[in-house]
Formats: structure tokens, sequence, C-alpha cells
């Protein structure tokens, strides 16, 4: 029984942080490319491929392993980027 709800749980994560990447990949496509140099970071395209890259080994490579490349990479940008980027636009968090 406790091996069925683990891996329920681990599903439930693993989907979770796919949603997650998913969310991060889309904010990144949708700011301004000139943000990302002006906040001292690395460029869109880059991010992009990261994030993106990081979401197709998500669902390559399944829980456990995908999922933390796909968190790593979404945690990265939405908590170190992402606020630098919102505050060169002038946008609110």
């Amino acid at each position: 029984m406790l091996e069925g709800l683990a891996g329920l749980v681990l599903l439930i994560l693993h989907f979770a942080v796919l949603i997650v990447t998913a969310y991060a990949f889309v904010h990144a496509a949708i700011q301004r490319p000139d943000a990302y140099t002006a906040a001292g970071k690395l460029t869109k395209p880059v991010w992009l491929a990261i994030l993106g890259g990081g979401a197709l080994l998500g669902l390559v490579l399944g829980s456990p392993m995908g999922s933390a490349v796909a968190a790593v990479a979404a945690g990265i940008y939405l908590v170190d980027v992402r606020p630098k980027i919102l505050e060169i636009q002038g946008k609110s968090r």
C-alpha cells in the first residue's frame, strides 16, 4: 500500500514541476529580449533553451531525475531571473 501511495505522490509532484516549468517558459517567452541583458542575466534565447530543455528532459526522463532537472531550471529562472526582469521593466511582482 505504501509503495502505491509514494508512487502517486511522486507522480503528482512530477506533473506539478512540469506545470511550473511550462509557466516559467511562457513567462520567459513573453518578456522583452533587452530586459535580460539589462538585468545582467543570460539572453532570452538561452533561457528559453534552458527552460525548454529542462521541460523536455522532464518529460523524457520522467520522475525523479527528469523532475529534478526541470525543477532546477524553473527554480533558478523564477527565483533569480524573473524578479530582476520584472524590476527592469517596471512591472509589479
